[in-house]
């Protein structure tokens, strides 16, 4: 029996191996075993247990040697040593013995100039189809000439880890190891955890080996034109909806990389959110969920099959993955030229951020560290009003190494291409959360298409002296009045109070987090005063 190097992880008395098999049999294989059920659309839906979303805390990077001094260690990278990391990894592999596993061989990055082979081990065969649609697929040429994979991620969900003597957080571990070019998933059932862990290996390997810039980020391109723009933004803020245009080509809708020659995808699929989802808003997203397609979490209807895409009462972080050639006009190989525009996406439910401003270098440099967002009063316990959410480069978990080494490749790049830059606020207008209304999608299309059509080049600019940024006074398809956020407020000096209390969070947040960032890029933040 071949088993594929498993004997060499230290995976010994194998049980049954599966290599790349078909989204077909792994949907017999994970319905056989009792994984999950078809929905009326064909798709295979699971619950995920405890795990609904990350586990953050629960990840933790080994600290070698060689590796020591190039991490940015901190609340986010957290260390752990080695020999308590072989504890942990003995025992879960003794766990695997004799158990049946599959294992998917693809590919991360588009562009086969920094593409790194990735061989995925998983105790369930759904997360096995999970991955299979999220990475790149080869073709049986590639498969039969794949040789030894560049990393390993092995994923165990039924192995639990005990705190008190594991000394993990909890039963869940995500144990990154650059060493042994090897990442364990314990104790958790969200498939969203190996997905990142792939981004998390290439945001290190790609600055350090190849010079590309990895950017957690949508991307799609004028079919035309070819002409490129990427959508940076945090959870909610609309990047998997804006980026799935229908007159535009989608090369990715989450992870790339930025290098001399364009972008490229990291991935082959997609996993976008599927709370309140509607076809008459996100048609490809919504006519995605097939046969192939996992759904995580989706309340489905136990008698006919029907999937109730408004039911958040198992997570409001429901889910669905598909591979990116279920999109018709998705563009493949996720490869395009270098980015014409970059737009990074806000949710501002303070209500106090243009709709859309144009940023320059610095202020470009600024803001992609900072990642800035908002929790929403309601959707935790103890939130009462709109909390700030700053997240290093729009994917701080994510980011192995300083945000200072990302943020100058980004403005070497801004520099380079005269490449454009837009922040958008698909949050609150009118006044803040629970008094304005949300940005409507058709104005936020309309901004992000003039953005990228040039339209902005020749339009009227505002300088607005508290968050520091140049905004347009006009755009086709918007009321002008929606242009600049304190003109739709009734009561004039409770928006000037947020706004400023807006940028004193946005000052506090880098002195903490960025002291030694250069004076030009915390020059072009918000000012309070």
């Amino acid at each position: 029996m071949e088993t594929f190097g498993l004997e060499n992880l230290g995976i010994i008395n194998i049980g049954k191996v599966h290599r790349n098999l078909s989204p077909a049999r792994l949907v017999e294989e994970a319905l056989r075993r009792g994984e999950g059920s078809l929905t009326n659309t064909g798709a295979i839906a699971v619950t995920t247990g405890k795990y609904t979303g990350r586990s953050p805390k629960d990840k933790f990077i080994v600290d070698t040697k060689d590796i020591h001094d190039s991490i940015a260690w901190g609340s986010v990278n957290v260390p752990m040593p080695e020999d308590t990391y072989t504890k942990i990894k003995e025992k879960m592999f003794s766990y695997l013995q004799q158990k049946e596993l599959y294992i998917f061989d693809g590919f991360a990055g588009a562009d086969e100039k920094y593409t790194r082979k990735f061989r995925i081990v998983n105790e369930l065969a759904v997360q096995n189809l999970f991955i299979h649609q999220l990475l790149i697929r080869p073709d049986k040429a590639q498969l039969e000439n794949y040789g030894e994979a560049d990393f390993t991620i092995v994923a165990a969900p039924g192995f639990q880890c005990d705190p008190k003597v594991d000394g993990t957080n909890s039963e869940a571990a995500i144990l990154v190891n650059f060493s042994e070019r090897l990442v364990l998933i314990a104790g958790t059932k969200y498939s969203g955890e190996i997905k990142k862990s792939v981004f998390s290996i290439m945001n290190y390997l790609m600055p350090v080996e190849a010079n590309v810039l990895p950017m957690h980020c949508s991307a799609n391109m004028d079919p035309e034109t070819e002409e490129t723009a990427v959508f940076f933004g945090l959870s909610g803020t609309g990047k998997t909806t804006l980026s799935a245009d229908p007159a535009r080509k989608l090369i990715g809708d989450d992870e790339h990389g930025w290098s001399e020659d364009g972008i490229f995808n990291f991935e082959g699929g997609c996993y976008a959110k599927c709370i309140n989802l509607r076809p008459e808003n996100e048609p490809e997203i919504y006519q995605a969920i097939r046969f192939g397609s996992e759904c995580e979490n989706v309340v489905v209807d136990p008698e006919t099959g029907v999937p109730d895409y408004d039911d958040e009462s198992i997570t409001e972080n429901t889910r669905v993955g598909y591979p990116i050639d279920y999109i018709d006009n998705a563009q493949i190989p996720g490869k395009g030229g270098i980015p014409k525009v970059v737009i990074f996406l806000t949710a501002d439910a303070f209500g106090v951020l243009p709709p859309i401003a144009r940023l320059d270098e610095k202020a470009a440099m600024y803001h992609f560290v900072t990642g800035f967002t908002s929790k929403l009063a309601g959707t935790e316990r103890g939130i009462q009003e709109p909390q700030p959410t700053f997240s290093t480069l729009f994917g701080e978990p994510f980011m192995p190494l300083d945000a200072s080494v990302y943020a100058e490749m980004l403005g070497e790049r801004i520099r380079k291409y005269q490449t454009k830059v837009y922040l958008v606020n698909t949050g609150w207008s009118g006044g803040p959360y629970g008094v304005g209304s949300r940005m409507k999608l058709s104005y936020t299309r309309a901004m992000v298409t003039a953005a990228l059509n040039g339209e902005f080049d020749n339009v009227e600019y505002r300088h607005d002296d508290v968050f520091n940024v140049d905004v347009p006074q006009s755009c086709a398809g918007v009321p002008s009045e929606i242009m600049n956020p304190k003109d739709t407020w009734s009561d004039k000096a409770a928006y000037d109070e947020s706004a400023k209390k807006l940028a004193k969070m946005f000052e506090d947040n880098f002195a903490k987090k960025y002291p030694n960032m250069p004076e030009e890029i915390k020059n072009a933040g918000p000012k309070s005063n």
